[in-house]
């Protein structure tokens, strides 16, 4: 099957083999690019993700006023401290992460902004971080009725709150806590199930703690952050197409080093254990309040499952790949609970059932996720990405264990979180 420049190919091959690194956490990225930004002196961050994403982030912070020094191949040097206003609207592309966090710092700054990004962004509900920084004292207002970017934000001092989430949201989370920094009084988040806590653990690095009592998390302002040093640990997310991979092409054996394993984001690894993956993790330490390890996974035959619950916030992202795994194992899996999947860079639960449809899976999409029939196989055929990363390579992993080739179209939007995922994948695979 012919390749067109704008599309990528992948078809049935050889084992995954060997040991990688994945790119650095693309949410820790974010973070510590955003927290660097405010604090007091010098922050110094290896590891740092150069992808898309993260890339906007630092752009907008330059807009912002924010000294960043970049040192081949992954390290940065932020001189943080006081922000500034911007000349220009803050674009930050196609990243959520980017416009959630940063309108929970802008909201408590004494001058004028605007964020806009993408039409996914555009398309995306902002009105979960609008409405708690209007509480705080922030105005906000965007497209209708402030539920959609871009979002105009007049920032000063702002006053504590209690804020209880719908649907568990790190960003949301986030948002608030990030304002709580600049508000007078203890500001409190409670989630209905426990988010990824990047945030809480990192800016007890920048010095600011932070409590957890259940699913509350509490800090108090005004809080004064002091620059760190921080290494990025590999990003499970990313690490999660190849794991999966693995797992399914017989022969495999593959090593992910120096991975993330924070237990707000292992969620696809207990997914991998439940429908029977040959799967184990070694080498556990600590880093600047991160976990990480290294995880050998060999090929097996896997069995459907049921993923749902408190188990969904913690898989969140991987969900995709999860789909493609249950194509090929034996029975019916069931992903439930997820309808945040419907507000992700696209509604994830409709393309996965589109395109692995195309590739002769039997899924059916439901409102919060999705029930799929394993067949153990899948047919070549051509798919479309529909600007969505992790759709992207869910689909190549689809075509690493389909009967025939599988081209992708609109494979660019991979480089918002791995811009090396196809040479990754060539090299793993030897293809």
């Amino acid at each position: 099957m012919p390749r067109p420049a704008d599309a990528l190919a992948v078809g049935p091959g050889s084992p995954l083999r060997g040991t990688l690194r994945a790119p650095g956490d693309k949410s820790i990225s974010h973070r510590a690019a955003l927290l660097g930004a405010i604090a007091a002196g010098t922050t110094r961050v290896d590891g740092f993700l150069r992808a898309e994403d993260c890339l906007s982030t630092l752009r907008c912070l330059r807009q912002l006023g924010v000294a960043i020094e970049e040192e081949p191949p992954d390290r940065l040097l932020i001189h943080g401290g006081a922000l500034r206003e911007p000349e220009e609207i803050l674009d930050v592309g196609n990243s959520g992460t980017t416009i959630r966090l940063l309108a929970g710092i802008l909201a408590g700054q004494p001058f004028h902004s605007v964020l806009t990004g993408d039409a996914s962004i555009r398309r995306r509900p902002m009105d979960r971080i609008a409405e708690p920084l209007r509480r705080m004292g922030a105005g906000v207002s965007g497209r209708a009725g402030g539920r959609l970017a871009p979002l105009s934000i007049d920032g000063g001092r702002l006053r504590a709150i209690s804020h209880t989430t719908p649907v568990p949201s790190a960003q949301v989370k986030s948002a608030v806590l990030l304002a709580g920094l600049f508000a007078d009084g203890e500001t409190e988040v409670r989630e209905p199930s426990q988010s990824r806590d990047h945030t809480e653990r990192m800016l007890g690095v920048f010095g600011v703690p932070v409590a957890r009592a259940g699913l509350a998390v509490r800090l108090r302002g005004p809080a004064r952050l002091r620059g760190a040093a921080l290494t990025v640990p590999g990003d499970l997310s990313s690490a999660a197409y190849f794991l999966v991979a693995a797992a399914l092409v017989p022969g495999s054996c593959l090593t992910v080093e120096d991975v993330g394993l924070n237990p707000t984001r292992t969620g696809v690894l207990d997914v991998l254990r439940m429908m029977g993956a040959d799967l184990e993790v070694h080498e556990v330490r600590e880093r600047a309040g991160e976990p990480l390890g290294t995880i050998t996974v060999r090929a097996s035959r896997l069995h459907g499952a049921v993923v749902g619950g408190d188990l969904v916030p913690r898989t969140i992202d991987e969900l995709p790949v999860v789909a493609v795994a249950a194509c090929l194992a034996e029975g019916e899996t069931v992903i439930r609970d997820a309808a945040e999947l419907r507000v992700k860079e696209s509604d994830r639960i409709a393309a996965l059932a589109r395109e692995l449809g195309r590739l002769g899976a039997r899924v059916e999409a439901r409102p919060d996720g999705l029930a799929i029939a394993g067949s153990g196989r899948l047919r070549g055929g051509r798919v479309a990405s529909g600007g969505d990363h992790r759709i992207a390579m869910a689909l190549a992993v689809a075509g690493l264990c389909a009967d025939g080739p599988v081209v992708i179209d609109d494979p660019a939007c991979v480089r918002t979180s791995f811009p090396e995922f196809e040479a990754t994948l060539r090299r793993v695979t030897r293809a």
